[in-house]
């Protein structure tokens, strides 16, 4: 049964999400790793190239800053920092080996390294030193629950230099009637609604076959309450990406101190 467009006009999606527990955190986990491990290619096909929102921060981007890259995907971020002339250290990490290797398809000049890591895990192995970027983009808002969300911001504090920056963004599939009409009940993935978070929702894929995606709708509200929870500081918001400039929200946070 899909959920009604009077549906989203009425829920308060500025109410933070603390509510969720482990085994339903760890279950809608799951649901997005199994779609990234069986849709990955599939998914990669459609993702070709970069979102406006993403290459307006690559041009901002200095050629000598090292960028640790979480959700890195097929890649296709790393190659257009290839073509820009990035010189200095880079790291993606996804823990979908499909799209991995997509992602090593990179320019043999670049400094580029994969890692196949799941960020919602509390340790991440394999990562070393500071970064002077941290990006994220597309990827908090398949994180379910406020401690989880947190641990990956602690995460992302710990790895950014003095000053450095986390810039990420966050699909508003909300703003798309197209969108919103993918969106399912709870139950195709064996939970219940009540389980989910305000802003939680279940989106069909169908692209090489039926898939289902956990996806959070943030708002701004939302973002500077875990932003001031983490130890940053918000510098810039904007909107971009689709037709309409407004499916994804981008922001860029300051590591305080």
């Amino acid at each position: 049964m899909i959920l009604t467009n009077a549906l989203f006009q009425t829920r308060q999606l500025s109410r933070y999400n603390k509510g969720m527990n482990e085994e339903t955190i760890e279950k809608i986990i799951e649901v997005n790793r199994q779609f990234y491990q069986s849709f990955g290619n599939q998914f990669s096909a459609t993702r070709g190239r970069i979102q406006s929102g993403v290459r307006k921060i690559l041009e901002r981007i200095g050629r000598d800053q090292s960028i640790l890259d979480l959700g890195c995907g097929n890649g296709e971020f790393a190659r257009q920092l290839a073509d820009a002339g990035h010189t200095a250290p880079y790291l993606g990490v996804d823990f979908s080996l499909p799209l991995l290797e997509n992602a090593m398809r990179v320019p043999e000049h670049f400094p580029a390294k994969f890692l196949a890591l799941d960020i919602t895990e509390k340790e991440w192995s394999g990562i070393s030193g500071q970064y002077s970027i941290v990006t994220a983009f597309a990827v908090l808002h398949h994180i379910p629950g406020e401690e989880t969300r947190l641990q990956i911001l602690k995460n992302v504090y710990n790895y950014l230099a003095p000053r450095g920056q986390f810039i990420f963004s966050n699909w508003q599939f909300l703003n798309s009637e197209k969108l919103r009409a993918r969106i399912q009940a709870w139950d195709g993935v064996g939970l219940k609604q009540a389980q989910g978070d305000e802003g939680d929702y279940l989106l069909d894929w169908r692209r090489g076959g039926q898939g289902f995606r956990y996806a959070h709708h943030y708002n701004e509200e939302e973002l500077s309450h875990l932003a001031e929870k983490s130890g940053f500081r918000i510098l810039e918001t904007f909107y971009s990406d689709g037709a309409t400039g407004n499916l994804g929200l981008y922001q860029v946070w300051e590591k305080k101190g």
